[in-house]
């Protein structure tokens, strides 16, 4: 059925939804993938944003249920040039378009998403509404306008799980409500480093990679105090990805502000740019952000460059870091932005890009092994 995307800017583009009638909005970033689109749905990162496809052919191998990286579809709506209904895939349980109309998601395609994505670049990522119903391009715009910005929104607090969970072989085993965080919720005697992992919004396979690497994983809600994370006396403390703004989530920002010298810390994603505000940093909006499998990262303790796995609109401000404490590690090769860095002092570290991928080709699992022989020396 005919439907029709609005940018807040008055540019429209027709489509056609696959998932039925609807009406949604957000924020309109495109991703330079050319597979892992499940995986690119149920990222927590994108909550509050319509992605758009850059490649033209989408839902071809279909869904299953090993390829989400969350319990849920995060974005607001789907967008590609074309639906490919008939999925051929031996992993293959079901259609995208069902998957998406199943979760109430709009999904829609006949719609030139390389102008889209052309626009997006020369303009900047911004606020959009798709409908099925409302097809008047100047009534579309205004109410696209209307509606929320990215910046000043805390979306972490809004995709953080509501209790705490142990990560062990695929599976969340949730901790009863109101059960005090203490050390005796660790496993008796496996002598595995414990990590403390705080959800802004974590993906899946980052918890996967930890504990692959050897650790004990309990993953607790964003808003989890320092007093108890000292509570629950962890071998190390692990800040996820996650979406939005990382201003706004100024009670993280304080806890680990509060923990910083106490165990090894690693972040990933929203997870750094958290630290480098509590280590008296600043953090910015991306012009469109990167969001993709292609990212050109090089490591400058080693001069080797990384092709890296991304999703984020905000960046730390280079400048605002205090090169007496803090060390840039990593830095990116399209727009010189910070994607990664170390404490001169602390044992603390973080990246900008996701080094457990998913999806994508980048495999940087130097980073948990390092993560792990940090919380070695300190157990």
């Amino acid at each position: 059925m005919k439907a029709l995307l609005a940018l807040e800017d008055g540019r429209t583009f027709s489509c056609r939804s696959f998932t039925g009638h609807g009406e949604t909005f957000g924020e309109v970033v495109f991703n330079t993938s050319m597979t892992g689109y499940q995986e690119v749905l149920t990222d927590p990162s994108y909550r509050g944003q319509m992605v758009v496809m850059t490649y033209p052919l989408v839902g071809n191998y279909g869904v299953n249920p090993e390829d989400v990286e969350s319990d849920r579809v995060h974005v607001s709506a789907f967008i590609i040039r074309e639906y490919q209904d008939f999925h051929s895939n031996f992993r293959s349980t079901g259609s995208l378009g069902d998957y998406l109309t199943e979760q109430g998601i709009l999904g829609v395609d006949c719609l030139d998403t390389r102008a889209l994505t052309r626009h997006l670049r020369t303009a900047g990522a911004m606020r959009a509404m798709i409908s099925t119903r409302d097809l008047d391009p100047v009534s579309l715009s205004e109410r696209a306008r209307q509606t929320p910005k990215m910046e000043g929104q805390d979306l972490a607090s809004r995709v953080t799980t509501d209790q705490a969970y142990f990560w062990k072989n695929e599976e969340r085993i949730f901790i009863a409500p109101n059960t005090p965080l203490t050390p005796s919720l660790w496993p008796d005697g496996s002598g595995r480093p414990k990590v403390a992992a705080f959800d802004f919004g974590v993906k899946y396979n980052i918890l996967r990679c930890l504990e692959r690497a050897g650790c004990d994983v309990l993953v607790v809600p964003g808003s989890t105090s320092a007093d108890q994370i000292r509570a629950l006396s962890p071998d190390g403390v692990f800040l996820s990805n996650g979406p939005g703004d990382p201003e706004p989530v100024d009670y993280a920002v304080e806890t680990i502000r509060a923990l910083i010298g106490y165990k090894p810390i690693f972040g990933i994603c929203l997870g750094i740019q958290l630290l480098g505000i509590a280590l008296g940093g600043r953090t910015y909006k991306l012009k469109f952000g990167h969001h993709g499998a292609n990212q050109p990262v090089q490591n400058l303790m080693t001069r080797k460059v990384e092709v890296t796995s991304q999703n984020h609109g905000f960046a730390v401000d280079l400048n605002s870091l205090d090169p007496d404490q803090v060390e840039v590690t990593h830095i990116n090769l399209n727009d010189r932005t910070v994607e990664g860095f170390r404490h001169k002092k602390y044992p603390l570290f973080a990246v900008q890009y996701h080094p457990e991928a998913a999806p994508g080709p980048n495999d940087a699992n130097y980073l948990f092994t390092q993560f792990v022989e940090q919380m070695k020396e300190y157990m």
